[in-house]
């Protein structure tokens, strides 16, 4: 899956034009979705310096990208060009709804599952009852 990814508010928090923190798991799941051979699509309205850093940061942390603020190579029609980049899914703190957690957005791609699905298979794990230590320690 092309999956296109928003800098300021999505990886990091706003500060814009500085960098903001990271969120909490964002990096790491954008890097498990590579694993799981997705292609990440840099997609933010970062230009020029601005657009350099954004790229920068994420390098350091580990994170590169296919393509950045366009449709992946293999993607581009050379007869027809777009603004609009190409991808299945779109990743933004601007949509409907707002930002998601990482972590129920990581399951709702790899389970294909919608919203309500994928945030109650994640609920009733945490809700499993958790055996202590000691009953680790003594089980037959």
């Amino acid at each position: 899956m092309i999956i296109a990814v928003d800098f300021d508010g999505t990886i990091v928090e706003h500060a814009y034009p500085k960098i903001g923190k990271e969120i909490p798991f964002a990096i790491d799941t954008l890097k498990l979705l590579q694993k799981d051979k997705h292609q990440l699509i840099l997609w933010t309205v970062r230009e020029d310096d601005l657009l350099q850093e954004a790229v920068d940061f994420c390098r350091a942390k580990g994170l590169e990208f296919y393509a950045i603020n366009e449709s992946m190579p293999d993607k581009i029609d050379a007869k027809f060009m777009s603004r609009k980049v190409t991808a299945d899914l779109f990743i933004d703190d601007r949509n409907l709804g707002g930002m998601l957690d990482w972590g129920i957005i990581y399951q709702m791609i790899k389970s294909g599952k919608a919203f309500e699905q994928a945030s109650q298979s994640i609920e009733n794990e945490y809700l499993k009852p958790r055996k202590g230590f000691f009953a680790k320690l003594f089980q037959k």
